[in-house]
């Protein structure tokens, strides 16, 4: 069941869009690095943060390629090498997006307390459906699977919550930015929107294809559980 071909019938949709949104956040990063911004990305975090007061919220640089996040237990924004030095509208672009989870932290910004509160269910969802759906198919016992069913269903409900979460830094990214001339508003701006527009459509896929594999689970464990039994 784990590589039922079925399974890629239901995603597919999902994984299609993907594909075509990691398509389009490549060509946007590249072409926004081509654009010069007036600071550089830890420079316009910087800036950002004061201007709202969040003298204590540090900026640091951490590895890897798009590794940029705000962390909300430390309140650090972290930003990628590239990010944290370059001053293009790419850079200056994904830094105020975490900026702007910073905000929504400040201003207790409600989905994103639902989203953080939601963290542990899902990862503890998913470890525990990996568990139960194993055990349940070894011990032939539908309730197992139907838990695990269920626990998998926190990571649906975790990245429904996230889409606003993210929805929302863009556009604070995108308003501040402009507002507070660290880009202008013809090809810098338009160089940022498509970098963060791009990033929107990944974390819809993310979302798509959450809710379509918990549909397959769903369809081929309890939909199908008496028949299975029958089989048995």
């Amino acid at each position: 069941m784990f590589f039922n071909p079925v399974y890629l019938l239901y995603v597919s949709p999902a994984l299609l869009l993907m594909m075509w949104a990691q398509f389009r956040i490549r060509s946007a990063y590249s072409r926004g690095m081509e654009v010069p911004a007036g600071l550089s990305g830890a420079a316009a975090a910087r800036h950002l943060l004061d201007d709202a007061g969040l003298f204590d919220v540090p900026v640091e640089e951490t590895h890897g390629h798009l590794s940029d996040h705000y962390d909300p237990q430390t309140r650090v924004v972290r930003l990628s090498s590239e990010v944290f030095q370059g001053r293009t509208a790419t850079s200056v672009g994904i830094a105020a997006h975490e900026v702007g989870h910073a905000l929504q932290h400040a201003t207790g910004y409600k989905p994103l307390m639902l989203r953080n509160a939601a963290v542990p269910a899902a990862q503890f969802g998913g470890t525990m459906f990996t568990i139960l759906l194993i055990a349940g198919m070894m011990m032939h016992s539908q309730g197992m699977i139907v838990l695990g069913v269920i626990a998998f269903s926190a990571s649906v409900v975790f990245q429904l919550i996230n889409l606003p979460v993210e929805f929302d830094a863009s556009n604070r990214a995108k308003r501040l930015l402009v507002e507070m001339g660290i880009v202008d508003e013809g090809n810098g701006s338009q160089a940022v929107r498509r970098v963060l527009n791009a990033a929107g459509w990944t974390y819809v896929a993310a979302t798509l294809e959450s809710v379509l594999t918990l549909a397959y689970y769903a369809s081929a464990f309890l939909g199908g559980g008496s028949s299975n039994r029958d089989r048995d």
